[in-house]
């Protein structure tokens, strides 16, 4: 039930070895590179975003509305793709305006959002989104709402094309990965690969590191999955047979606030920063790759695996963060 995409990535992305690290561990460690989609320096959601815009501009609207951190890397890469496809975007950010603009903030704002600011707290950011919309409905616009992190079944279908795109790699390459990980955080990405694995035979374990403390979002991430798997099977004559409990989710690593750098994160962009010459992000790609290099040096997966890191991207937030980062 693939649908028609407004092309704004840079595909496919790069699948290598990684020879550094898996010269330390008994693991042969690959890397799939979607922070280098391409869309203002990249990111998982820039292939969210081609069905969404598509959907957006095919439904007649001229104004794209989404919510985050100040720091989201989805806000940044929404911006970058109302940009280019003619439409007016509008952030409702968490907390208050800053002093200074950094990070993805000063490029979203570079690429031309209008920045909104909702207060402290991000539970009850839907309330805020449809006061937004209600807003810019009375001035003659026609707005769009793109939920968090582009995590509905349209944007999911961005990670069911990209698990097509890694199988033929895999086909090309002539490699299988035993064990897929990365970043898990508002469910869009992870749905839409555990669609395209059952819908493209694929077989590796999935391992999504989740990012987000639970005591910090609205819903159990299962359920939100859950709510885009079973939004396909309304839509498609394939079903995907599950309960929320059969979700995959490692937990255990997102025992710190959403966005606070801990020595796990700093420990981790060091590593692959300085073995790989690859930059990871301390919010997710940071806390995810700690996990995955924490459960490969405890060796809890079977040695010899092949294993594959899934790196979702988020460079600008590394400079947002210098301070947690001077002495790593």
């Amino acid at each position: 039930m693939m649908s028609p995409k407004y092309p704004l990535a840079f595909l496919p992305t790069p699948l290598h070895s990684l020879p550094n690290l898996s010269h330390d561990l008994p693991y042969k460690i690959y890397i799939k590179r979607d922070d280098l989609t391409g869309l203002a320096t990249g990111g998982n959601k820039t292939r969210k975003l081609e069905f969404l815009i598509q959907e957006a501009i095919d439904l007649g609207f001229d104004t794209v509305i989404t919510a985050g951190a100040q720091q989201s890397n989805h806000c940044r890469q929404t911006a970058a793709a109302s940009a280019k496809a003619g439409l007016s975007c509008h952030l409702l950010l968490n907390g208050t305006s800053p002093d200074s603009l950094q990070g993805n903030l000063l490029l979203s704002k570079l690429l031309g959002a209008n920045l909104h600011f909702s207060g402290e707290k991000s539970k009850g950011r839907q309330k805020a989104l449809e006061i937004l919309k209600t807003n810019l409905e009375s001035q003659g616009k026609k707005p769009y709402i793109i939920p968090v992190g582009g995590s509905n079944l349209t944007g999911a279908l961005g990670y069911v094309s990209a698990i097509a795109e890694l199988k033929q790699q895999m086909l090309t390459q002539k490699i299988s990965f035993d064990y897929i990980f990365f970043a898990s955080s508002s469910g869009g990405t992870q749905a839409g690969i555990m669609i395209g694995m059952s819908l493209y035979q694929l077989e590796s374990k999935l391992m999504p590191i989740m990012i987000d403390k639970e005591s910090e979002i609205e819903e159990p991430l299962e359920y939100q999955i859950f709510e885009i798997i079973m939004a396909y099977n309304h839509r498609s004559q394939q079903k995907i047979n599950l309960m929320p409990e059969e979700i995959p989710l490692i937990k255990g690593y997102n025992t710190a606030a959403y966005g606070e750098v801990t020595s796990h994160e700093k420990k981790a962009v060091k590593l692959m920063a300085q073995k790989e010459g690859i930059l990871l992000d301390p919010v997710y790609t940071g806390r995810a790759f700690y996990g995955f290099w924490d459960i490969l040096s405890r060796r809890l997966i079977p040695e010899n695996s092949r294993v594959l890191f899934w790196h979702t991207g988020g460079l600008p937030a590394l400079y947002a963060y210098h301070n947690d980062l001077q002495n790593i």
